[in-house]
């Protein structure tokens, strides 16, 4: 005689759409895969099988989420141990059934981190692999593990350990490029080079100084990603579909567990929200744009026309037909694919805004966008890494490029203005008319270096070589109490 579970299984939309024809899921592990295979286009007529048998292929195609999210299955293992031996606890199951299902849960972790699972495309998800490669192992035993649980509680709690992980993994390499800009930075604190507006030459800065401003960037980049991992930390398990669960089960117990330290607080937002999805994604999408605009600043300056950097060979490329050549293709490719992390964020909005309460399976879009764009920003980020570790700055053709006098006209300007009361506007229109030829020749106006206008930009957060060094020290300290936490 079949649990009662087991023949709710058999009624719900989710396993008649995987076009298996069986009775049960215990059932469907015995079917031969033979028997799930698709004709070969030579087999196949126009009259081959029924419209409802073709249906049932392309429902099950449709409806799949298996390529995507058998990427969480150290997650959704985890989570179900938890979920079982919680049961066992609290006498909701046997306990010697409870420690059977952890048994064959961790025998089912170890075949899939070895890649010797065998996983049925038939099954159209990773719960109902694990699931029928449960039954396999213990039985009707496997069928007590969905006890209290809901596939839309179990998900959530999934993805929300997933989440978590891959924000901290992005987090991390946050860090890591901070090294790299902070290693840049400490090389080349006196090294001057133009600072610019608009693309236009503006004021000598010390590359040290552009180094610091990525820095910073990336430093709000890794708290965002240390914020999104913070707004997954929130334990669903529990809620159930929509309205939690009738047995008395132990919530506290199953958050400890599984590293979680909080609890919903509402079981429908908990099985329905996905805003920790956005948080991942706008820090990522974020991440993208700063690293988009590394990544235009090296295209620049390594190009011939600039020459204030040179590229590694590691992180550049040749041209199929120019010998001469080596392109910034990494960094182009950088710039290139914060588009897509930018998509990603736009596409999970429009997903969320107008689902009614509370699960729909739309949230299944959630998972392919978050794992593409977690991919795309740790990728991108230990480019940046290496390729700004490996770069080298041309100090002479920067020096050269910012000493050019128009540089130092604000210089001017504001040296009339203490050494002579001129008020600046006036300051400011008699040094452009020298800059554009208009003066009297016979008026001599300060003279002045671009080594010195950096030195006298000695203010907290200039330019200054001395401010620099301070900013490169502090900087050091905050990545080394970063690591103390465990970031990186």
């Amino acid at each position: 005689m079949r649990p009662a579970a087991l023949e709710m299984l058999e009624v719900t939309p989710r396993h008649r759409r995987v076009g298996l024809q069986r009775q049960s899921l215990a059932a469907a592990v015995a079917v031969s895969p033979s028997a799930m295979t698709t004709p070969s286009p030579t087999d196949q007529t126009p009259t081959a099988e029924p419209a409802s048998v073709r249906g049932a292929h392309l429902a099950s195609d449709f409806t799949s989420s298996l390529a995507v999210d058998r990427r969480m299955y150290r997650e959704d293992i985890a989570a179900s141990i938890a979920h079982a031996k919680m049961l066992g606890r609290q006498s909701i199951i046997p306990q010697s059934d409870a420690d059977a299902i952890v048994e064959a849960l961790a025998t089912i972790r170890a075949e899939i981190a070895d890649d010797t699972f065998a996983w049925r495309s038939d099954l159209e998800d990773i719960h109902m692999n694990v699931e029928a490669r449960l039954y396999e192992l213990i039985g009707e035993v496997a069928g007590k593990l969905h006890t209290a649980r809901s596939r839309n509680d179990q998900v959530a709690t999934d993805f929300r350990l997933y989440s978590m992980r891959r924000a901290g993994e992005s987090l991390a390499a946050c860090r890591r490029l901070q090294r790299a800009l902070l290693d840049q930075a400490e090389t080349h604190r006196a090294t001057l080079i133009p600072g610019y507006t608009h693309l236009q030459r503006a004021q000598p800065i010390v590359f040290g100084h552009v180094m610091m401003a990525y820095y910073e960037m990336l430093g709000r980049d890794a708290d965002a990603f240390a914020s999104a991992r913070d707004s997954a930390d929130c334990c669903p398990l529990g809620s159930g579909a929509l309205a939690g669960t009738t047995y008395e089960i132990d919530r506290e117990y199953v958050a400890r567990e599984l590293g979680f330290t909080r609890m919903s607080r509402n079981s429908m937002d908990a099985v329905s929200d996905r805003d920790f999805v956005l948080d991942l994604l706008f820090a990522a999408a974020k991440t993208g744009v700063h690293l988009s605009r590394l990544a235009e600043d090296i295209v620049i300056w390594s190009s011939q026309e600039f020459g204030f950097v040179s590229l590694s060979a590691s992180y550049s490329t040749g041209s199929s037909m120019m010998p001469q050549k080596r392109n910034p293709d990494y960094a182009e490719l950088v710039r290139g694919k914060s588009g897509r992390l930018t998509g990603a964020l736009v596409s999970m909005l429009m997903t969320l805004k107008g689902l009614p309460m509370t699960y729909n399976r739309d949230l299944q879009e959630d998972k392919q966008q978050l794992m593409d764009a977690a991919d795309t920003v740790q990728s991108v980020l230990e480019a940046c890494a290496g390729m700004v570790s490996e770069m080298v700055v041309d100090a002479s053709r920067a020096s050269e490029a910012a000493a050019d006098p128009a540089l130092l006209a604000t210089d001017v300007a504001d040296r009339l203005v203490r050494k002579d009361g001129v008020p600046f506007r006036e300051a400011y229109a008699r040094v452009k008319a020298r800059v554009l030829g208009e003066l009297d020749g016979a008026e001599e106006l300060p003279q002045l270096t671009a080594l010195r206008s950096v030195a006298m930009r000695d203010v907290a957060g200039g330019t200054a070589p001395a401010r620099v060094s301070e900013s490169v020290m502090r900087a050091y300290g905050e990545l080394w109490a970063a690591r103390l936490r465990g970031e990186w």
